[in-house]
């Protein structure tokens, strides 16, 4: 059985009307114990992280405007979520999470992190409902400790992770690989390792032929000690913000040929949800609750 890590114990006071669908983490997490996938002793609650190892990806100056709450008011726009030292708390515990699920990863194949994903973050800021990078946050702590020497990315979030593809452009040893809406969010993209940009409307069949086309060169490429696996939710259909058509059924293929790709030749992965805003709240938690059922297949 694999470990999980949730964050839902710490939401984000939000508007009425706010677009971000928080309590999806809280519904996720219950799904995955109601679904037998986790035992109450495998569903763990993240440490928050401390500030040297943020700061080893963010600058200081943007640290200070976060913890301190002195952000002016466009980067709280650009951010997407009000300032309040929850949004702080919830932040370093879901970057947290994935740190804590990469380094279970390396010894019990898989680990995953109910919450995590947030690619748009930047070393100087946040957008996009992304306050901090979590995926570089905890490759370059892992790196560090001497863990992993190389890592790939592979983000299947609809929308383009320009954040984590500008921290790791002028790094050899991490492999970034993303398939993304053309027309969607950013609508400016930062240049991975390889990208490949899906048309409105993209359905299972090409969305599953482009990814099974690529997916073994990024691996062969990379030569990665550690895969972080974005599954987002948000190219499914009943997504408001996707832009894409793909089923669940196709999401499921998609996630079975990731974790088993890897598992192939031996590289463990750390899954992190990224984004999901279903029209219906249920259907992006169905989608990421799937994932969670293939990690235990297949780890």
């Amino acid at each position: 059985m694999i470990s999980f890590w949730s964050s839902a114990r710490f939401p984000v006071p939000l508007p009425e009307g706010h677009r971000f669908p928080i309590a999806k983490y809280t519904l996720l997490r219950d799904a995955v114990l109601s679904a037998g996938l986790a035992t109450p002793e495998r569903m763990h609650e993240p440490e928050p992280l401390p500030a040297d190892v943020v700061r080893a990806t963010h600058d200081a100056a943007y640290w200070d405007r976060l913890t301190q709450g002195t952000m002016p008011a466009a980067e709280v726009r650009r951010l997407g979520f009000p300032w309040s030292p929850a949004l702080v708390e919830r932040s370093l515990r879901a970057a947290g999470g994935t740190l804590a699920a990469a380094d279970a990863a390396l010894t019990d194949g898989v680990a995953m992190n109910l919450a995590g994903g947030t690619h748009h973050a930047f070393a100087t800021h946040g957008e996009g409902f992304c306050v901090l990078n979590d995926v570089v946050i905890a490759w370059r702590a892992l790196r560090r400790a001497g863990r992993i020497a190389r890592a790939a990315v592979i983000d299947l979030d609809v929308h383009q992770g320009n954040g984590t593809h500008a921290l790791c452009a002028d790094d050899p040893d991490i492999f970034t690989f993303s398939m993304h809406g053309r027309r969607n969010y950013p609508f400016r993209k930062v240049a991975g390792s390889s990208d490949v940009e899906l048309e409105d409307g993209t359905g299972d069949g090409e969305y599953l032929d482009l990814l099974t086309a690529h997916l073994s060169g990024v691996l062969r490429q990379a030569r990665p000690d550690l895969v972080f696996y974005l599954a987002g939710a948000d190219p499914h259909e009943g997504d408001s913000l996707g832009r894409l058509a793909l089923t669940f059924d196709g999401l499921q293929r998609r996630d079975r040929l990731v974790l088993e790709a890897s598992r192939a030749i031996g590289v463990p992965v750390c899954i992190v949800i990224a984004g999901g805003y279903g029209r219906d709240v249920r259907d992006t938690v169905q989608v990421h609750l799937n994932t969670a059922r293939i990690a235990c297949d297949t780890g």
